[in-house]
């Protein structure tokens, strides 16, 4: 449904990767979700028209992480329970800079294509306008699943979880509708989401123990007294964390990193006078960093078994 408004933009369908990523994350919540489920989509189908291998990939790996940055999103929730911080109020915060970063991926795909005019495909034979707007029809059911599931929580009518209920519903009603549906999916589905979350409660009861085992040891205490020693700055104290999460990126997944950090780093951050609701962004924005950071990049481990190639 997004390839025929493609055509005109430099760099073409690569475009496709960002504009799904961005849709399908406004539904998922779950970066490697987003990046499976698109890429299943687009990898074919981009490699049969010619688009190089590296930009498909590299846009792919990248647009993915925009699953944790537009809401609904599995880290934003992990964030605002560890942190004590309105998970309604995260995400709104998340719409606009995820708007903003789809963006900036688009206009990047639009800068390297104007530098390589040669690695992009011609355009396909122009459709008609009515010709186009059948083709998107298929989005319609989505874009009605992420008002409702989005609405519900903006319009005060649900909360987060009561909003994840009503995305459950809609999306089953919507696979029911064209055929997708059978006991076998359902069954797929029901496990693959047991295991998700069984897995996020271990990590989470394993964090709580740590958070209370360092607070008898005064550890936070003594790292927020050193910090503040320091006398660092606002944006001193951003930059010095931002450098730690790159590095804890690079080890750790995204929900290990948030809720093994978050009773230590939060009373520092507050002391310091950041807003809480911005501290969870900026996480969100260090944690996609390292949704795609060697050598444990999960979208790149996602990836790399769809395509079979070597991305670590």
């Amino acid at each position: 449904g997004l390839a025929p408004w493609m055509q005109a933009l430099p760099g073409r369908l690569l475009h496709t990767n960002v504009v799904g990523c961005a849709i399908f994350a406004a539904v998922s919540g779950s970066s490697a979700a987003t990046c499976a489920t698109i890429g299943k989509m687009s990898l074919p189908e981009l490699k049969r028209r010619g688009y190089p291998d590296d930009m498909v990939i590299g846009t792919l790996a990248g647009a993915g992480t925009l699953g944790l940055l537009i809401p609904p999103s599995i880290i934003m929730i992990v964030y605002g329970v560890s942190a004590d911080v309105s998970i309604a109020r995260l995400f709104i915060a998340g719409i606009v800079p995820g708007i903003l970063l789809a963006l900036l991926f688009s206009g990047y795909i639009a800068f390297w294509a104007l530098r390589h005019p040669e690695r992009v495909p011609p355009a396909d034979a122009r459709l008609p306008f009515a010709e186009k707007l059948k083709a998107s029809m298929s989005l319609i059911p989505v874009a009605l699943l992420i008002l409702g599931v989005l609405g519900s929580i903006y319009a005060g009518i649900a909360t987060a979880t009561e909003a994840a209920a009503v995305g459950v519903v809609g999306a089953l009603i919507i696979s029911a509708s064209q055929g997708a549906l059978s006991w076998t999916t359902f069954k797929e589905a029901l496990l693959g989401a047991t295991r998700l979350y069984c897995m996020m409660a271990l990590i989470l009861a394993g964090a709580a123990f740590l958070t209370l085992a360092m607070g008898y040891i005064g550890l936070p205490r003594h790292l927020a007294e050193w910090i503040g020693s320091l006398g660092l700055s606002k944006f001193q104290l951003v930059a010095m964390l931002a450098l730690f999460y790159i590095v804890l990126g690079c080890f750790l997944d995204g929900i290990s990193m948030v809720v093994l950090t978050m009773g230590v780093i939060m009373p520092t951050v507050i002391s310091a006078g950041i807003d809480p609701i911005w501290f969870g962004i900026f996480i969100v924005l260090v944690v996609e960093m390292a949704q795609i950071t060697p050598p444990v990049g999960f979208n790149l481990f996602v990836l790399q078994g769809m395509t079979g190639k070597d991305l670590l």
